[in-house]
């Protein structure tokens, strides 16, 4: 099975070893095992090509998505294997003291970074920012390092990857303040397949029927600092 990852942890990141670890990766390796699929050949990429690569057939299964309607236009999705509220990376205390899209869009010069492709852009733009203040970026890096030079005031992405961003940093610059539902509910992920995979995906879903809310997902789960709340939202 090849599988693209990101450097996005806790679902994705290559440790000091060089191993590739993180939740979606133990994950998606457990579900190969389990269905005697061979190799487990992870791939890293950048956000954008995730998608075109699965559907072209560079690999056969990507890290957990976001699921929307134009993304099931080009590729399949797994049933979801964790739905999670969005959140801000922000500078050490807040200083503008936001709390979410709406209070960044109510200060006129605050700019917002995104990760190109990634449905908080069009989140952000749901709830006031204007595009003209939305920055875009190709990786978690390149967005937290303009949240620390001060070139954007937050930085959008899934509120638990901003928190394993900072957990790997012993000089974080940062705080998390997590999107109220209000602004947007949490949301399901899953992975993404080739719509020619129909037979595998099925495969992997009865595997992740199986495994989803398992003692052995929820311990893995929490080795990544996910809650029983967070499992439980599954279902």
């Amino acid at each position: 099975m090849r599988f693209a990852f990101l450097q996005e942890p806790p679902f994705c990141f290559t440790d000091a070893s060089g191993r590739v670890d993180g939740c979606d990766t133990k994950l998606a390796a457990k579900i190969c095992q389990m269905l005697d699929l061979g190799d487990f050949s992870p791939i890293e990429a950048e956000f954008a090509e995730l998608l075109p690569g699965v559907a072209d057939g560079r690999w056969d299964l990507t890290t957990g998505l976001f699921i929307s309607d134009e993304r099931k236009r080009c590729v399949d999705f797994t049933r979801p294997i964790w739905s999670l509220p969005d959140g801000l990376m922000v500078a050490k205390d807040n200083p503008l003291g936001l709390n979410g899209y709406q209070s960044l869009a109510r200060h006129p010069s605050a700019a917002l970074a995104v990760i190109s492709d990634q449905i908080q852009h069009q989140t952000a733009l749901q709830n006031g920012i204007p595009p003209e203040r939305i920055r875009t970026f190709a990786t978690q890096a390149q967005a937290a390092e303009a949240v620390a030079k001060g070139i954007v005031e937050a930085y959008a992405s899934v509120a638990m990857a901003h928190r394993g961003y900072i957990a790997g940093r012993a000089d974080a610059r940062f705080d998390v303040v997590e999107v109220p539902a209000s602004e947007k509910q949490p949301a399901a992920g899953a992975f993404a397949l080739a719509k020619s995979n129909a037979v595998l995906r099925q495969r992997i879903d009865r595997c992740l029927s199986d495994l989803l809310g398992s003692a052995w997902h929820r311990q893995m789960m929490s080795e990544y600092g996910f809650s029983e709340e967070d499992v439980d939202r599954l279902s």
